[in-house]
Formats: C-alpha cells, sequence, structure tokens
C-alpha cells in the first residue's frame, strides 16, 4: 500500500497497523498525496493534537480521525512523539476498519508487548476493572484479549515487586538443530550440514561466558534465571551438555538462581542420558516442543519425529524426574484444521505438563513455509483454535502468564504462555515485559540492557557459528558495553 505521510515522521508506527489491518500487503512511501492510497496527517493546536486518514480503495474513500488533549504531548519530545505515533495509528485503524467492515480481536494495539500498557494503568494507580476499560476504550479491543492483557500484566508486576536493581537473566544460544522446520526463521544451522562446527562453537562460547561473568562479576550482578534455547540446546550431546552447563556454574555467581531451563525442543533429539545429564546440571526446566500431535502435520513441517516419539521423550523426562516441562503448540500450521488442533490439545492436556505455550503461525520472511507460498489457514479457524485452547486450559487449571505478539500472523493474534499455579518461568516474564537485563551469549544472541528509567540498550552477536567463531575476540570486547550501561545508568 502507498502511503504519503504529512506534518509528522512516524513511519514506523503507520506501517505497525498497516500490517495489522491488511497482513498481505507492504508499505511503500511516496513523495505526493495524489498517488498515496492512505495520507496519514498530524497536525497540533492550542487545545487539541489531531491525526487524520484519508484511505482510497477500489475508487471509494473511508476516513478516520483521532484526537488527544495538546496538553498530553507534555514538554519532552520522546512524550510528544508518542502521542503522535498512539494517534496516527488509531485514525489509520478507524479508516480501515470503516473500509474492510470489521476489525482485528487486538483492535489498534500493535507492538510485541501489549502486557506492558495493560501495566501502566495498573501502575498508574487503576484497579482492575478500570484497566481494562481504559484499555478498550483507547484501543478497541475485545474483553478476552484485555482479560489475557491484565492477567500478563498482573504476573509481570508480581515478579517485577520481587526483583532487586542488580537481578539479571542469562541466555545461552545454541544455534544447532537435527533439522531445520518449516515454519522457522530463527538462526540456526542444521547438524547433518554443520557438525564440525559444534566444538569450535563450544570453545568459542567458553570464552564469551568467561567474558562476561567476569563484567557481571565487577557490577555485582545476581543472575536469577538461565536460559539455554536455540536451535535446540539437546542436539548436543550428554557430555557437551555436562560440560556447558558446568562451565556457567563455574563462572557466574548462581547463589540468587531460581531456575534453569533448557530447550529440548526436538523430541528426536532427548535421550535418557541427556536428561541425565541436565537433571545432574542443577536444570528443573525443560521445553519438550510437539507444535502438533498429528502426524501428516508434523510431517508438512519438516519434522522427521512422530506423535509417538513425542510421547516417548515426555516419558523420558518425567522418568528421570525434578524438571518441570513445557510443551509448545502452534496454531494455524499448513494441514492442521480446528479439528485436529482439538485433538491435539486433548493429547498434551492428559499428558499434564506445567506449562503450555500456544503459538500462533507467524508467516516469517525466511521462512520455507513463506518462500515456498503455502495456502494459509484463515483468521477465522485460527482464532477459533486459540479460543478453544484457552477455554480448554482455564478448565483444566492453567492460567496465562505471559503473552506477545509477533507480525505476519492470521489475526493479528497472539502467543500466550500458560502454567499451573506457581510454575511460571521466570525469564519468560522477564524477557516479554523488559524487568531486567538479558545479558545473551552465543550465536544470534542479542543483549538487552534495561535501566531503571526504561533506557534499554542491545548489544548483538554474529548470526552464524562461522561469523560467531570467527568474530569472538571482538565479542568478548564487547562486554564492556555491558559495563559502561550499568556505570552510566544503572547506579549501585
Amino acid at each position: 500500500m502507498k502511503l504519503y505521510l504529512s506534518g509528522h515522521d512516524c513511519k514506523y508506527a503507520v506501517e505497525q497497523i498497516l500490517l495489522t489491518m491488511y497482513p498481505e500487503e507492504r508499505p511503500v512511501c511516496v513523495d505526493a498525496p495524489g498517488t498515496a492510497e492512505a495520507v496519514v496527517s498530524f497536525s497540533a493546536g492550542r487545545a487539541l493534537a489531531t491525526a487524520r486518514c484519508t484511505l482510497r480503495r477500489a475508487g471509494a474513500v473511508w476516513r478516520g480521525s483521532a484526537a488527544a488533549p495538546a496538553a498530553e504531548l507534555g514538554a519532552d519530545e520522546l512524550s510528544a512523539q508518542r502521542v503522535r505515533q498512539r494517534l496516527v495509528k488509531l485514525a489509520f485503524y478507524r479508516a480501515a476498519v470503516r473500509q474492510l467492515g470489521r476489525k482485528p480481536a487486538w483492535g489498534a494495539v500493535t507492538g510485541i508487548r501489549p502486557a506492558k500498557l495493560m501495566a501502566e494503568y495498573l501502575e498508574s494507580g487503576l484497579s482492575p476493572r478500570a484497566a481494562i476499560n481504559a484499555f478498550r476504550r483507547r484501543y478497541d479491543a475485545d474483553a478476552d484479549k484485555a482479560r489475557l492483557c491484565l492477567d500478563a500484566a498482573e504476573t509481570g508486576l508480581r515478579i517485577k515487586r520481587g526483583l532487586d536493581r542488580r537481578d539479571i537473566c542469562l541466555y545461552v544460544g545454541i544455534p544447532f538443530c537435527p533439522t531445520r522446520c518449516a515454519y522457522c526463521s530463527f538462526v540456526s544451522a542444521s547438524v547433518q550440514k554443520s557438525l564440525h562446527l559444534v566444538e569450535p562453537y563450544l570453545a568459542a562460547l567458553e570464552r564469551e561466558i568467561a567474558a562476561a561473568a567476569a563484567v557481571t562479576r565487577s557490577l555485582g550482578l545476581r543472575v536469577v534465571s538461565v536460559y539455554v534455547g536455540g536451535g535446540t540446546p539437546t542436539t548436543l550431546t550428554a557430555a557437551q551438555l555436562t560440560k556447558l552447563i558446568g562451565t556457567l556454574r563455574a563462572q557466574f555467581d548462581f547463589t540468587a538462581l531460581r531456575e534453569v531451563c533448557v530447550e529440548a525442543g526436538r523430541p528426536d533429539t532427548i535421550t535418557e542420558e541427556k536428561m541425565r545429564a541436565l537433571r545432574q546440571s542443577g536444570v528443573d526446566r525443560v521445553s519438550i516442543n510437539p507444535q502438533s500431535m498429528s502426524d501428516s502435520v508434523l510431517h508438512a513441517i519438516g519434522r522427521s519425529h512422530t506423535a509417538a516419539d513425542i510421547l516417548t521423550a515426555y516419558e523420558t523426562v518425567r522418568r528421570v524426574g525434578g524438571m518441570a516441562v513445557n510443551m509448545d503448540l502452534i496454531a494455524g500450521l499448513p494441514g492442521d484444521s480446528p479439528a485436529s488442533f482439538s485433538r491435539t490439545l486433548g493429547a498434551i492436556l492428559a499428558l499434564g505438563p506445567e506449562n503450555v505455550t500456544v503459538h500462533t503461525l507467524s508467516h516469517k520472511k525466511g521462512s520455507a513455509l513463506t518462500l515456498a507460498g503455502n495456502a494459509h489457514l484463515s483468521a477465522g479457524a485460527v482464532g477459533q483454535m486459540l479460543a478453544e485452547a484457552g477455554a480448554r486450559l482455564t478448565a483444566a487449571g492453567y492460567a496465562p502468564y505471559y503473552l506477545y505478539r509477533q507480525k505476519f500472523t492470521a489475526g493479528g493474534f497472539e502467543n500466550v504462555g500458560w502454567c499451573t499455579k506457581g510454575q511460571e518461568n521466570l525469564y519468560n516474564v522477564c524477557i516479554m515485559e523488559e524487568l531486567c537485563s538479558i545479558l545473551a551469549l552465543g550465536g544470534g544472541a542479542s543483549t538487552k540492557l534495561v535501566a531503571p528509567t526504561g533506557r534499554i540498550e542491545r548489544i548483538f552477536c554474529p548470526k552464524y557459528p562461522q561469523e560467531y567463531i570467527a568474530g569472538i575476540e571482538k565479542v568478548c570486547a564487547d562486554k564492556s558495553k555491558v559495563k559502561e550501561f550499568f556505570d552510566a545508568f544503572c547506579p549501585q
């Protein structure tokens, strides 16, 4: 869709709401309003700040507008920009709703972290009911989505109150998988093609661990959660896993540690030897990610295991004992349907894992599914899957505790983590609600430094294993940026 922006520079905000309302289209900014399909303008007078959108489609015109008291622009540019962004998104949204004759379940909410918006209402002193009402008035979201937001926001605020100013989470990335799933766009290498890189990668990772641990010791930072992700970390051997976690324990101060979670996502990588190695190393959470319990769907997404293999992997973890289990499901996979997704739900609930994460399929740019142009399930079908998941998980005693959204999902739906009482995964909440700094190590890892003021800075590691290994000197040197950030923005 061709866009013309006037009186503001909120290009990204307009693009976000465009992708929400028209997920099959891509934004292109033009230099003249006469060639644009959408003209989005902003102006501020003494009393009101106003955004307007004129949308031209198929020879017809639709309009939308949004206004706020000019005083909301505030005294600083950051406050003013936030108001501009909100108003231009609402103006575009209202015009699009008139043109389409329907609205998405999340209304005008954009971005990854809607629970942060709800948390702002709660922290301002509003009651839960008043916060939901204010959220719905501003963003036009459905009642069930606002309720999900409230649950996640309340969990995040409760966890926030239990964190110290020097608490951090640690992420360790293992960018290797047995094979690459068709929906995946994460940085990961198939060990079928890159087995020779595993040992050099782990050697480089040990160097980064040492450099990172030295900085955390100098700053007096406390690691409260460790998350080993990827990729599929259990692609490594039992000996490699033992050495990796042993290195972490030897280098970092884990006296405040509350959890150690390892992604064992692919059941074809789970063996009793590996699970015992993890448990003996102090791991107390693993993630077994079936995505579906339909063999035909698993085949369609490029997985080499079966639903029976998932059951065997789950039994193996339970036999070893001592580790909570998360299981990921994806609504909207090719070849799936509301009926087969319902059967998957039933199979997972019968197992009784402590955590179940229900994702909506995101049609990511780099995934094989997107590149192949596979047909997508309708937003209606995906919405039916998610609604059933929410109802059945709630009835089984699970509660939502974190959520996030991604681009390019059917219906603009969400990903929700559900857990039984007291089984929240601390890392997931901290990273999604940006409650503390996440020190991330390994290929493709992204450190996110969070100051009490809300300031955020990021440090990126090279994406691919070869680049990471070759660039390990700079990766280690970059750890000085962590100290610079804490010294500047997080004084003791």
